[in-house]
């Protein structure tokens, strides 16, 4: 037997598995790095956060990514380089984070990477004659194998696309594992660079329900960088100094896309700065005060959200909202979605979870489930439901 596919095979075979699950957002702040403890598989899945850290990137690395990310051109000799590139500086801060836990590759099963997206085109944001959902992420997973000596576990989204998906949101297939409860209604809502939140009904009686839901942080991240010189609005210090516009918020508002009823996914490519320029011309906001329009972006995000998850059936039974991402840590943001909805949001660490690591967690569990389950079930775009394992397997030999 190979002898790869042999310690592959006792690795799927053990009680449980040391996997360090990986997530870059769309913000470019910096690499999550989740070291969980994971046993079981499917409904028996079980995780233990061990540590967490995140690992800021440098303004020469935001460079490079920025280059790639959202862009409607590239140069393929960019891609192919940063691509790599990616991979191994991942590998250098897994590296730097093992080293502050005192651990060392050995002591790790699987690394669980989801990568950089650097663009996500959903058939309904593209009129080529083939309606196919496709997305794309960086950060070649062999190259990280080899780089941390330490079997990866990669490219998870586009299993998802493979089978009628439109690659996000991913959660939801884990969210119901870990997070179910037997007598209360859940929404766990992650606010990243785009919203998106999974229902999850008492019992597991109802229809479990994910959704994204419109611009998280993305505009207003790229609108501070641009006008303050910041990378995003700390405290949302801005935007409580600023006074929204309601031209303008009604203009955004009008958006189609917030008309969609169901299930959907969005990206920084379709919410870009092209968009906000057309919006800001449309309802002749142009000369808008910079600290107006990182209000009204924020009361923007906060609005749609709380309308998202108001529209849902799952309103009427007035379900606990948990909250994860950096919108979490923006009480501006906050303030505006629990005063649409009429109630409090709780945050993920009331469920045992680091509001800041749940992403990256959620990508160690679908690791898992390749190396150890049968599969997580998943609706398929072509109307069915039934198990599917996500990710590609890297040696690291």
């Amino acid at each position: 037997m190979n002898p790869s596919i042999k310690k592959l095979a006792e690795t799927a075979s053990k009680k449980s598995r040391r996997i360090i699950g990986l997530m870059s957002g769309t913000s470019l702040d910096g690499l999550d790095i989740a070291l969980c403890r994971v046993s079981g598989s499917g409904g028996a899945t079980a995780v233990t956060l061990e540590q967490f850290t995140t690992i800021s990137y440098s303004e020469s690395d935001r460079s490079l990514l920025r280059k790639m990310s959202s862009a409607e051109t590239v140069e393929l000799a960019d891609l192919c380089y940063i691509h790599t590139w990616l991979a191994w500086l991942h590998a250098e801060m897994i590296g730097d984070a093992l080293g502050e836990w005192d651990l060392s590759p050995e002591d790790v099963d699987c690394i669980a990477s989801h990568g950089q997206t650097i663009y996500h085109l959903p058939s309904a944001d593209h009129d080529q004659e083939e309606a196919f959902n496709t997305t794309l992420q960086i950060g070649d997973g062999d190259q990280l194998a080899s780089a941390t000596r330490i079997l990866t576990i990669s490219d998870f989204r586009q299993k998802h696309t493979a089978h009628g998906g439109e690659g996000a949101p991913m959660a939801a297939l884990v969210d119901e594992l870990l997070f179910s409860d037997p007598s209360e209604d859940r929404v766990l809502l992650n606010i990243g660079g785009i919203g998106n939140y999974t229902f999850l009904p008492a019992g597991r009686t109802g229809e479990i329900f994910t959704t994204d839901t419109g611009p998280g942080n993305t505009l207003i991240d790229r609108t501070v960088q641009q006008h303050f010189d910041k990378p995003f609005d700390e405290g949302g210090e801005i935007a409580k100094s600023g006074k929204r516009s309601e031209k303008l918020l009604i203009e955004m508002l009008n958006d189609p896309f917030f008309a969609r009823q169901k299930s959907k996914t969005t990206g920084p490519e379709y919410f870009s700065p092209e968009w906000l320029s057309e919006k800001l011309e449309e309802s002749d906001s142009v000369n808008i005060a910079p600290e107006d329009l990182i209000a009204t972006l924020t009361a923007l995000s906060g609005i749609t959200i709380a309308g998202s998850l108001k529209d849902h059936k799952s309103n009427s039974l007035n379900p606990v909202v948990y909250v994860s991402g950096g919108g979490a840590r923006n009480p501006e943001l906050i303030r505006i979605i629990e005063e649409e909805l009429g109630r409090p949001l709780k945050p993920m660490s009331e469920l045992g979870i680091d509001p800041d690591a749940k992403e990256a967690v959620i990508f160690a569990v679908l690791a898992n489930e390749m190396l150890a389950g049968k599969g997580l079930l998943m609706e398929s775009g072509f109307g069915d439901r039934y198990p599917v394992n996500f990710g590609k397997i890297s040696f690291p030999g």
